[in-house]
């Protein structure tokens, strides 16, 4: 998932940070993207209004926030000039019908009643499974690919670790936050699986830093195919790794465990001939309606260290 994504995490559909943790740290990035964004609900009302959009339209947060673009504010035109703020010729209600998203070369009024070419992509929000809204990040008149650079640069200094190309600790930090907050409200149950390479740094003064660098890779590369693709993968430090599991049952836990440590004891990189192995400690549990991500974590890092304790290579649950 990528900043947005995590953002709309963080975005209630009534346009406020959901103030726990790292609420100001996500307005923040939001209001540093250069392009315009802002969510809406399924009337198409406006709830959340980013400083890039402010700087495009010259309309302000306060403007605009509670009502839409078809309240005859911004009036979004075609390359022709026709309006597309119609019900029927809307690309956020058509992406909100079918949950495909969509790009679209459109013209905004500005506040000053001129009018600016923005290039916009409309994606749909998700709640519980259900479209609750959409996303639109518009640019002015810039190209898409430039629009794509700005975001992934974003994503790479603040959320993403570098190596591996997935998410850092922040990342982990703020997908826990949110899962917790769905099982204390809708009690959808999630795991978070927590694991450490065995003898990384033994394995590092043998082999060298670069294989132990392509190590890391592999075996993220093995967990995430053990996963299913809307799961959480992120490097917490070091050797250390986490798994966020949703909508699982106690009972599959052991099981995609288990999953997760065989296929990285039978994944390798290759040296000068040889071919070298790894194995991982893991730890995994259930989140419970009273943790904090805290308490989740410390939890299965007690886990994963008895996983340690009693041979490596193994998985313990609790």
């Amino acid at each position: 998932m990528g900043a947005l994504g995590l953002a709309m995490d963080k975005v209630s559909m009534g346009g406020r940070m959901r103030a726990e943790g790292d609420g100001d740290f996500t307005r923040q990035i939001l209001d540093n993207l250069y392009d315009g964004v802002y969510f809406v609900d399924l009337d198409r009302r406006i709830t959340y209004w980013n400083k890039g959009a402010e700087r495009i339209t010259g309309y302000t947060a306060e403007e605009v926030v509670e009502h839409s673009c078809h309240d005859g504010l911004l009036e979004h035109v075609d390359t022709e000039g026709n309006p597309v703020c119609g019900l029927e010729t809307c690309p956020a209600a058509a992406t909100m019908r079918t949950g495909i998203p969509c790009e679209e070369r459109i013209y905004l009024r500005h506040k000053d009643g001129h009018r600016v070419p923005v290039a916009a992509r409309i994606s749909s929000i998700y709640e519980g499974g259900e479209i609750a809204g959409a996303v639109e990040v518009f640019t002015d008149d810039s190209s898409e690919l430039a629009t794509r650079q700005r975001i992934e640069e974003l994503e790479r200094l603040a959320l993403l670790d570098e190596l591996t190309g997935i998410g850092n600790r922040r990342h982990a930090d703020m997908h826990l936050e949110a899962r917790l907050e769905q099982l204390k409200r809708y009690g959808w149950p999630f795991a978070l699986l927590f694991f450490d390479i065995d003898n990384f740094k033994e394995f590092n003064d043998t082999y060298g830093h670069d294989v132990g660098d392509r190590m890391l890779k592999v075996i993220v590369r093995s967990t995430q195919g053990a996963v299913r693709a809307f799961d959480i993968v992120s490097r917490w430090g070091g050797e250390e790794f986490t798994a966020i599991i949703e909508n699982i049952d106690p009972n599959e836990l052991w099981g995609i465990s288990e999953k997760v440590r065989s296929l990285v004891e039978r994944s390798s990189v290759s040296m000068d001939g040889y071919v070298i192995g790894a194995t991982i400690s893991v730890g995994a549990t259930m989140g419970r309606p009273e943790d904090t991500v805290e308490s989740l974590v410390k939890r299965v890092d007690e886990l994963m260290y008895e996983s340690k304790k009693a041979g490596r290579n193994r998985v313990t649950l609790g």
